[in-house]
């Protein structure tokens, strides 16, 4: 897929996405809650994805942990309608990363490299997202590591528990 189609489809996603961590506000468009994931679907066409922010959060500088000041730190597998049974995986660390980076997506044994734009992170192919969404059903927890502009690294786990049911429902509700 296209950048430019993900960074232009992503402003709905973020702007639902930010009332995850609120848990207490009105989200009309959040479908269904899967433990640590919750589904939302907004558009037409309908875009439905999956999310979840971290279980734990490290940052560090020079190998000290650090205090630092990041936005929405979430995971997401979303599905367009019309666009197949395909799930993009994408990140925001809720900072803007390096831009000679990439994120690393640690699940079990299996390591995979997303590409970096901004404070958005990606998979390089829709293979690749297959690839990391069957290892994050097959997983117990995802850990992406990552370094800012600021030099700061950074590593967020995340629970996967239920992520299979949260990707099943989004990809139901956009193949309708």
């Amino acid at each position: 897929m296209a950048a430019s189609f993900k960074f232009g489809a992503m402003g709905a996603v973020m702007a639902m996405a930010a009332a995850l961590p609120a848990q207490a506000q009105d989200s009309t468009n959040r479908v269904a809650v899967e433990t640590a994931w919750s589904v939302f679907v907004d558009g037409t066409p309908r875009e439905c994805w999956a999310v979840s922010a971290p279980q734990e959060t490290v940052n560090t500088r020079d190998g000290r942990a650090v205090s630092v000041r990041r936005g929405d730190i979430l995971l997401f597998a979303t599905y367009r309608q019309g666009q197949g049974s395909t799930a993009e995986v994408s990140f925001t660390g809720g900072y803007p990363f390096a831009s000679d980076s990439t994120v690393d997506v640690t699940i079990g044994t299996d390591t995979f490299q997303l590409i970096v734009d901004g404070e958005w992170a990606w998979a390089a192919s829709p293979e690749e997202d297959q690839r990391i969404l069957d290892a994050m059903r097959r997983g117990q927890s995802a850990v992406l590591s990552a370094r800012s502009t600021r030099g700061t690294r950074t590593q967020d786990t995340f629970n996967l528990f239920g992520i299979t049911a949260a990707t099943e429902e989004a990809q139901r509700r956009c193949a309708e």
